[in-house]
């Protein structure tokens, strides 16, 4: 009995020591740093205030690594978090005023803003405005709170707007952009089997039909303005195909003349299309 009497004392002993101690801080990674936070605020621009500046940011450094851990496993390398954390724990060092409270308070807002501010800037496959971006939060946000109750279905454009008290267009550009925040690959294949096909094989394709719609209709008005005979030896070579000696046989010139008529022909109709003036044609 004495010995439970002792051992219930202890207890009571340490129980009343603990209460009376300071509470725990909720991570290790939080040093006391007050005093250097006080002596850089005293020095002014120098290898000193420098040095003080390299060592609080070397002891609250596992913090911002605390800080950018929770964000792994969304697209972006650790190392590349952590050293968008540690630009944040920088920032935060330069602004912090030791006068208005702990240093922990006002880093660990800043580095996470940093760090949400990657993902909103650098993240995205396809520049997307932040207006946009802002909605997306919002519609997914709001997805969420509609269907974490069991049972809960999917909610419906006009739910979702009445939840966030946005237009039904701005939800629906809200939920395109859920879906825009990472590209697909030309060469995924979209369909399996031997019929398999890529995204690229959906993708339309410049048809060069287009340019020579486009030099008929350029070439049309000079063709018209060429002299009779000249437009005949222009069809017989290019529309039945006929050699430059049939050609002279049937007009009764020389194969050499026909071939000079066939070039400035073409020379004048090419530059009335690209709207130079052309030379006069050659009567004979």
């Amino acid at each position: 009995m004495l010995t439970d009497m002792s051992t219930s004392r202890r207890d009571t002993h340490a129980t009343t020591a603990d209460a009376g101690a300071p509470a725990r801080r909720t991570h290790d990674d939080a040093p006391d740093t007050a005093e250097l936070f006080a002596r850089l605020a005293e020095l002014d621009d120098g290898p000193e205030r420098d040095a003080v500046r390299d060592e609080l940011v070397a002891a609250w450094l596992p913090m911002a690594h605390r800080i950018a851990g929770r964000f792994r496993d969304r697209g972006e390398s650790v190392e590349d978090l952590r050293q968008v954390a540690a630009l944040g724990l920088v920032k935060a060092v330069d602004r912090f005023d030791p006068s208005r409270g702990a240093f922990e308070s006002y880093a660990v807002p800043t580095i996470t803003g940093e760090v949400k501010r990657h993902f909103r800037d650098r993240m995205w496959a396809l520049r997307v405005p932040r207006r946009v971006q802002e909605l997306r939060n919002r519609v997914r946000i709001a997805r969420r709170e509609l269907t974490q109750h069991p049972g809960s279905s999917e909610p419906t454009v006009a739910e979702m707007a009445a939840h966030t008290g946005l237009t039904e267009e701005e939800v629906g550009a809200g939920m395109e952009a859920l879906e825009s925040f990472s590209t697909l690959s030309l060469d995924a294949e979209l369909a399996t089997g031997d019929d398999g096909y890529s995204l690229a094989d959906t993708l339309g394709a410049m048809d060069s039909s287009y340019d020579v719609v486009i030099d008929r209709e350029a070439a049309k008005e000079g063709l018209r303005r060429l002299p009779e005979r000249e437009r005949t030896i222009l069809y017989m070579r290019f529309f039945e195909d006929m050699t430059q000696s049939r050609i002279a046989d049937q007009l009764g010139i020389s194969q050499m003349h026909v071939s000079r008529l066939i070039s400035r022909s073409c020379a004048r109709v090419r530059d009335e299309a690209m709207g130079r003036h052309a030379c006069g044609t050659d009567p004979a």
